[in-house]
């Protein structure tokens, strides 16, 4: 069990928001509970097998929009094209994208640069995964201590679990981490993340509902300082993103983590929900001008999602996607690779058994 005390925040409180943060709240574990969790990290125990980026995609709308077109091992033709067309803009990868791809693949085609649908195929590959290249950067939060990762995006996308997820990933490569419970526009985020503290044994610098948000993440930077902490990830607020007020204090945020570490944020990290299809767009356009998005986090694209959002973000912004999530468990977090992506939402093979 976790023990909760009381403990006063830092003299540094930011002066220019003119206001003193009430006192903060700090999970932490017991001393025989971190011999354990430090053991636990030191063993490195054996990590479940992970289920493979094809089991994981293979629901997509997108991967099953194309296995459902290239099954019957179709005649290389203009009505194939088409289809591949609407099965590109059906999977929300974007009209401007699915028709500079089928155009491309419709001039090879009339060369005769394809003798089958699986030189097509394999073609298709190709160009998805060139597509997808430039934004395939993994984030390293080596070189600065403490590393402070920001993690924003609307209510509902799997924010609060992801940093969970993180938390669990960084331990387990034998990092220290502190998590700051910035989103205190929900109590339930608060306890959340509280819980996932509990879980990975990591401790969490929160405050009451209610409570400046800037200040509960100033209070975790000076704390993760003072500790020499390797990697502060701090949660924010996730109401719509039309709302100017959530912009407006995760710009102040920027600004006070400044007054400590002139170069904080270290990264931005937005999350978004792969189901939200083309609203993501406009989310990451809101996120990116309001704080200055860093880099991406694609959720849930395991089940329902179409999958082709990740290529849209990319032709639109061309931010580092970091992270997509494949799955309920923490192993489902995955390092984003781009070959793996697209290999798992492009059928194995043409005919029945594809």
């Amino acid at each position: 069990m976790l023990k909760f005390w009381k403990k006063k925040p830092a003299d540094e409180t930011p002066a220019a928001d003119g206001e003193v943060p009430p006192r903060v709240e700090e999970t932490a574990a017991t001393p025989a509970e971190s011999a354990t969790q430090e053991a636990s990290v030191t063993e490195t125990p054996a990590a479940p097998a992970k289920r493979s980026w094809r089991e994981r995609l293979s629901g997509s709308g997108f991967a099953r929009g194309l296995s459902s077109l290239f099954t019957r091992n179709p005649v290389l033709d203009d009505a194939l094209l088409d289809e591949l067309e609407t099965c590109l803009i059906t999977a929300d990868v974007g009209v401007a994208a699915s028709t500079e791809i089928v155009e491309g693949l419709r001039a090879r085609t009339a060369r005769r640069e394809f003798a089958d649908a699986g030189a097509l195929i394999a073609a298709l590959r190709a160009e998805l995964v060139a597509r997808l290249r430039p934004v395939e950067k993994p984030l390293d939060v080596g070189g600065r201590r403490p590393f402070v990762l920001l993690m924003v995006g609307v209510n509902g996308v799997g924010k609060t679990t992801t940093i969970g997820k993180l938390a669990r990933r960084y331990t387990a490569e034998g990092r220290s981490v502190l998590l700051a419970a910035g989103d205190t526009f929900r109590a339930a985020a608060v306890e959340q993340l509280k819980t996932w503290g509990e879980r990975n044994g990591v401790p969490v610098i929160a405050q009451g509902s209610g409570a400046d948000a800037a200040s509960v993440i100033f209070d975790a930077l000076q704390t993760a300082r003072s500790r020499g902490t390797e990697v502060l990830i701090a949660d924010t607020a996730g109401r719509l993103h039309t709302q100017s007020g959530l912009m407006d204090e995760l710009a102040k945020i920027r600004r006070v983590l400044g007054k400590l570490d002139a170069e904080a944020p270290h990264e931005v990290l937005l999350v978004i929900d792969g189901t939200t299809g083309q609203n993501a767009i406009s989310q990451t356009r809101q996120f990116r001008d309001a704080i200055g998005v860093s880099g991406l986090v694609v959720t849930k694209l395991d089940g329902t999602a179409k999958g082709g959002i990740v290529f849209a973000l990319a032709r639109e912004f061309g931010l580092p996607i970091r992270y997509v999530g494949l799955g309920e468990s923490a192993e489902d977090l995955r390092v984003f690779d781009a070959q793996a992506f697209v290999d798992g939402l492009l059928p194995a093979k043409l005919g029945a058994d594809a």
